[in-house]
């Protein structure tokens, strides 16, 4: 079961990653919530190896193409982020005092945290795309004008995964050109 868990996370983002064309030093936002996962009711059944299975899938991929993880918590944490020191360094964002743990902050910010080289916990980010696992509403941590991203798949277990990426604002109306990259 936790192996096709891993198999469906790693899918996944290899979907969004080739929509998204995120480049190395991009951060990607992950909201994670096992128990749905597992079938349960959000904040209801949280699942270790549930959240162990899908950052398998994640990390890896994400990590060898140079873009930052960042896993939200759970509402009990006001939806803090895990990342690594460097990425909020990198990106001016002040760590805050508090580690997750399952039933503050979710299996998935746990998982994270545990596993990362030197994890801090941050408020706010601003990210270039992004995975919603179990309905956990990663759009506060989105950069403006997220573009939804249809996969092949639309559940990791038995939950609900959406996936955005974001462009710049088109602005200047009818007279204005864009560059087609950025659209």
């Amino acid at each position: 079961m936790f192996e096709e868990i891993t198999a469906q996370a790693k899918r996944a983002v290899e979907e969004l990653l080739q929509a998204a064309k995120l480049q190395a030093g991009d951060l990607f936002v992950v909201g994670c919530s096992s128990s749905e996962i597992m079938g349960e009711h959000i904040g209801k059944g949280s699942s270790m190896e549930a959240a162990e299975a899908v950052f398998e899938g994640i990390y890896p991929l994400l990590k060898e193409r140079g873009i930052w993880l960042v896993s939200q918590c759970c509402e009990h944490l006001n939806r803090a982020l895990i990342l690594e020191r460097e990425a909020a360094r990198q990106y001016g964002y002040d760590p805050v005092n508090v580690q997750p743990w399952t039933h503050a902050g979710g299996s998935f910010a746990t998982v994270t945290f545990a596993r990362l080289a030197d994890p801090v916990a941050v408020e706010h980010v601003r990210a270039a795309a992004g995975m919603d696992i179990g309905d956990t509403f990663i759009g506060m941590h989105l950069r403006d004008v997220a573009v939804p991203v249809r996969l092949s798949l639309n559940a990791i277990g038995q939950a609900h995964l959406t996936c955005a990426r974001t462009r710049p604002k088109f602005i200047g109306g009818d007279r204005a050109r864009y560059q087609e990259a950025l659209k």
